[in-house]
């Protein structure tokens, strides 16, 4: 007999009209995964910094377009998704976290479809507790609210995921090969910032980046490039990870190295891509002497990409239900904010 399946793709989402920019910000910082503060003052911040930070928001939306199309790219990669495993019975729904749809909406969405079984996976391949497991925490209530009693089984991460890497490493080849052009290319594996202190707290999502970097490297032996693992949209006062990718595009140019900026982290454009990357960066390339500065895209409906998601349904679904590490490998031990993290023992 065919278990019905649902399967659930998170993203972070974004705003889709200038008027949406104020009340997605306020829902990103009013997470206390995000802004880890008591209830009472991080209602209060939240507010307060979607208030400053909406107008240079809105301006940055309005270079491309006024709206994000990271919803349209993650309908586009459900779609992807639903032909790669259109054996199975199953539906691909798509949950943002701080945007339409969220949680409570998809949640009564795959409530009506009335699943036997459902596959949490994120698109985000390496764990964080700023990401996963506030989308994981937020799908819970909405799942809790609606009713849903479906035996569920979630995708952790899949970091060195076979199909996600080989994505990665052809997009890149491509640019290294152009790049090379100009002299030795230095890869920039550029991922979104996280403050140093959710790390010391035990996050994994260093270390899971790390492991995806050594993994497309290894997948372009015979290419001459230096790989660099640099973090991006650092907000705030706090100290976050490094180096920054700026700062590693003012050594490039110092050093005179062509550039190829690589996203390993995020799966689809935004405008951490397409304003970020692809115009404040670049400029600031040019100014700095870099001989070439190239962009990889985004892995978005790659087939090896979407073929390695639908490995990841398949696996979960064979294993029992609970939660599950993709790629088949464990985080450290001392990467306590990890489910899959081996336990800190005791001392004797």
């Amino acid at each position: 007999m065919t278990r019905r399946t649902a399967v659930v793709l998170f993203n972070l989402g974004g705003p889709d009209s200038p008027a949406a920019v104020k009340p997605f910000l306020r829902n990103l910082f009013s997470d206390p995964a995000i802004l880890r503060q008591p209830a009472l003052p991080r209602w209060l911040l939240a507010r307060l910094i979607a208030a400053l930070r909406a107008p240079k928001a809105r301006r940055i939306y309005g270079r491309i377009g006024g709206g994000s199309p990271i919803l349209a790219q993650t309908r586009a990669q459900a779609g992807a998704l639903s032909e790669a495993i259109r054996d199975l019975d199953a539906r691909v729904f798509v949950c943002m976290r701080y945007w339409h749809p969220m949680a409570s909406e998809t949640a009564q969405e795959v409530g009506d479809f009335a699943p036997d079984r459902i596959v949490l996976l994120p698109l985000y391949p390496q764990f964080s507790t700023s990401t996963t497991a506030s989308s994981f925490a937020a799908w819970d209530r909405a799942a809790a609210a609606a009713g849903l009693v479906a035996e569920t089984r979630r995708v952790c991460c899949y970091p060195a995921e076979p199909g996600f890497v080989e994505a990665l490493a052809r997009l890149t080849r491509r640019e290294i090969e152009r790049a090379s052009r100009f002299g030795r290319c230095r890869v920039l594996f550029s991922v979104h910032g996280l403050p140093k202190k959710f790390v010391a707290a035990g996050d994994p999502y260093q270390a899971q980046v790390e492991r995806t970097v050594a993994a497309v490297a290894a997948r372009l032996d015979g290419l001459r490039f230096d790989p660099v693992v640099c973090y991006q949209s650092r907000v705030g006062p706090l100290a976050w990870l490094g180096p920054s990718t700026e700062d590693e595009i003012e050594r490039a140019g110092a050093d005179g190295a062509p550039v190829v900026v690589r996203p390993g982290a995020f799966v689809s454009e935004h405008s951490e891509t397409l304003v970020e990357l692809d115009m404040d960066y670049a400029r600031r390339a040019e100014a700095a002497g870099v001989p070439a500065y190239l962009r990889t895209p985004a892995v978005g409906t790659d087939a090896a990409f979407v073929g390695g998601l639908a490995g990841l349904v398949r696996r979960a679904l064979d294993g029992p239900p609970g939660i599950d590490g993709g790629d088949g490998e464990r985080c450290a031990r001392g990467l306590r904010a990890c489910p899959l993290a081996p336990p800190i023992e005791a001392p004797p």
